[in-house]
């Protein structure tokens, strides 16, 4: 944006100005070339600066102060000389860092001193373990007589509003600063909220960036690094996002691109390092041990190889790969965006790993919509006790945390007994099984991600399995009562060998699973025909064609069960045609976003489960030609893809109809047909 060169800049008054309060407040700022914090000031450094090149990011004025709560905060603050330079908003009120492809905007970044500010505060996020930051932005004018005028934007950025930002209040100096009005303003600052629809637009806006981050890493990293295998690939992004994540309450601390020194000591090589970071990340997570010594003894095989830890030009592979994974996604797991990264992350994953295209089948993705929609099917509440037997990258079983933890803050009004019963969720009502090691490796680090659920993820087969608990409880019985799956469809019977297994393991409950709907039209007769002598089918629900676009393009459908009843000839099923579930999905290989609701999706998907569970009398979007109430024979296994009947038998409006068609098709001919009125004249 030009300046106007008729007007001259008021920054160093602007400068002097608010120097001078923050010495009067007798606070220890410090100014642009100073220092403040070796964590900060490499931070500031690492990040991108204002103008899109390496480092240089310099606030004009910047402090570390600490609250009643303990906690300390960074202040970061900068300076312009115009009188409408303080901030530039988007259309939804957002502060404007973002173009409308979402790259960085470096013009509003450099012109506006709250853009500016909330970019330093951005790079605090990123590289630190400082989760809350201030950005205060202070520029001025003078008016015709000469007077000084300022405006000052005082921002709250942070994990819970994804780094983008929240106005705190207006403000007329900056003396909430000073140390008996801190604590108070920072009271002020954690009263701030989000409505659930402001945090979903800024959860997808994150969630876009994510998409070309994830590019770029495998561009700038798996295409130029030599010598890595596909296990390396992902070993090396869990173990990086392991060793940065931190657990600062427990005295473990991020491990930052300047703890890796590329030597080649003995026992202190960059592999020793990232491996020690893990093992205390590990043990605050208080995982046990032998589950630990599996996760350590996998990551071990990479991480302490010789080419990788070679030094050449003063640095290994090992800290050039860490640099690239901690500079390109870091911030995304650092502000809390844990079930949409870890989904688009494994996502991408899973395109490193060499799996055939029969193997691709099996290992895509649920998306988390259908996911949460498989939890609701299986009635998954606070209580509930959930398994899945293919458990992939744990999508599903994140899903089902979720449901349980949303429930549960519903139903407990006690802090303290909200807190134990979370923590009993996430170590005791989750379990899942993944026999493909690499990807085993994913799902850990998506339930650690997560808060830990990881307690009982087992890489085992899930044919042989016994209905244990994992690590510490190997002798107590998993009381399973909520079953959801994507198997693998190159499995027996298209995967129901899975399902029958897990179900004849259960005493009661629901379970939701989604599969190739050829399982239900005789690929798996035999399966079925067992599954149905002690569960009964609720619902067959058909899928959109396009549900998997660009990864799969088999035709799915969900089936629903009640565990622990025989399914009797007389019960009713209910068969629901969901093609169109109200999303639009394309395959542009380049787009940051390729799902769009275009026609009341979430209502579609909140109406699925209500009519399973309530049936007929929750139609609404629905109509009786995509909802039909049947049944099928428990000795066949081979009915359960039925649609509404077609009635045939033509009504009085029908006949009404095709004679009015016909005569109007008469008029219509005999029209066309008769001469022109000049020609019966004669000419």
């Amino acid at each position: 944006m030009a300046k106007n060169t008729n007007i001259q800049s008021v920054e160093p008054n602007i400068a002097d100005l608010v120097n001078g309060w923050l010495k009067s407040y007798k606070l220890d700022y410090k100014l642009e070339q100073e220092s403040l914090n070796t964590e900060i000031d490499q931070a500031l450094n690492d990040y991108f600066s204002k103008n899109g090149g390496k480092g240089g990011n310099r606030p004009d004025a910047k402090l570390l102060l600490r609250a009643n709560d303990g906690k300390y905060y960074p202040i970061l603050i900068e300076y312009k000389g115009y009188k409408n330079r303080l901030v530039k908003l988007d259309a939804e009120g957002n502060v404007a860092n973002k173009t409308s492809k979402n790259q960085p905007d470096f013009t509003n970044i450099n012109s506006y001193a709250v853009n500016g500010a909330v970019h330093y505060s951005n790079a605090v996020l990123h590289y630190t373990s400082y989760t809350d930051v201030i950005a205060i932005g202070v520029t001025g004018y003078k008016e015709a007589s000469g007077k000084l005028k300022h405006l000052i934007g005082v921002y709250y950025v942070s994990k819970s509003n994804f780094g983008v930002g929240q106005k705190v209040d207006e403000y007329t100096d900056l003396s909430f600063l000073k140390k008996e009005h801190f604590s108070a303003f920072i009271e002020k600052v954690k009263q701030l909220s989000l409505s659930q629809e402001e945090i979903d637009k800024l959860k997808e806006r994150r969630e876009e960036e994510i998409t070309a981050s994830l590019v770029k890493l495998n561009n700038d990293i798996f295409k130029s690094e030599k010598g890595l295998s596909e296990n390396d690939r992902v070993y090396l992004v869990v173990a990086s996002i392991m060793a940065t994540l931190g657990d600062v309450d427990n005295n473990v601390y991020p491990l930052t691109k300047a703890d890796l020194k590329s030597s080649d000591e003995r026992n202190n090589t960059d592999g020793d390092i990232v491996l020690r970071k893990i093992e205390s990340f590990l043990d605050a997570k208080k995982l046990p041990k032998d589950k630990k010594d599996l996760i350590v003894r996998t990551l071990q095989n990479t991480l302490t190889t010789d080419n990788i830890n070679k030094v050449e030009d003063g640095e290994s592979q090992l800290k050039r790969v860490f640099i690239k994974i901690v500079d390109d996604l870091g911030i995304y797991y650092k502000i809390g965006l844990t079930t949409d990264f870890t989904g688009k992350l494994f996502n991408e994953m899973y395109s490193w790993l060499g799996f055939t295209q029969d193997q691709l089948n099996d290992v895509v993705l649920t998306p988390p919509y259908v996911a949460t929609l498989l939890c609701r099917l299986a009635r998954v509440n606070q209580d509930s006790f959930v398994w899945d037997f293919a458990t992939g990258s744990a999508g599903l079983l994140v899903a089902a945390m979720n449901e349980m933890l949303v429930d549960a803050k519903k139903k407990i009004k006690s802090p303290e007994e909200l807190v134990r019963k979370s923590a009993e969720i996430k170590a005791n009502q989750l379990l899942g099984l993944e026999i493909l090691s690499n990807v085993y490796m994913l799902a850990v680090l998506n339930m650690i991600m997560m808060g830990d659920g990881s307690s009982n993820i087992l890489n085992k087969d899930s044919l042989k399995f016994d209905g244990h608990y994992g690590f510490g409880k190997t002798d107590e019985k998993f009381p399973a009562d909520a079953f959801i799956l994507n198997p693998p469809y190159s499995a027996e019977g298209n995967g129901m060998i899975f399902v029958e297994k897990a179900l004849s393991m259960m005493e009661k409950g629901y379970a939701a699973i989604i599969i190739q709907n050829s399982a239900g039209s005789g690929k798996a007769t035999e399966y079925n025909k067992r599954i149905l002598e002690h569960s009964t089918l609720l619902a067959s629900i058909k899928m959109p064609i396009d549900l998997f676009i660009g990864k799969s393009s088999v035709q799915t459908n969900v089936y629903v069960f009640r565990v622990g009843e025989a399914h009797q000839k007389d019960d009713v099923v209910k068969f629901i045609d969901f093609a169109n579930d109200g999303y639009t999905r394309s395959n542009r290989k380049k787009a940051s976003k390729n799902l769009f609701d275009t026609d009341r999706a979430k209502e579609r998907y909140q109406e699925v489960v209500d009519l399973v569970r309530f049936g007929k009398s929750k139609l609404s979007i629905f109509t009786e030609k995509e909802y039909y109430e049947g049944h099928i024979d428990p000795q066949s296994g081979n009915d359960w893809n039925q649609t509404a009947p077609i009635d045939t038998k033509p009504t009085l409006d029908d006949f009404k109809k095709t004679v009015s068609d016909y005569l109007a098709w008469e008029v219509s001919t005999l029209l066309k047909n008769q001469p022109a009125e000049d020609d019966r004249l004669g000419k």
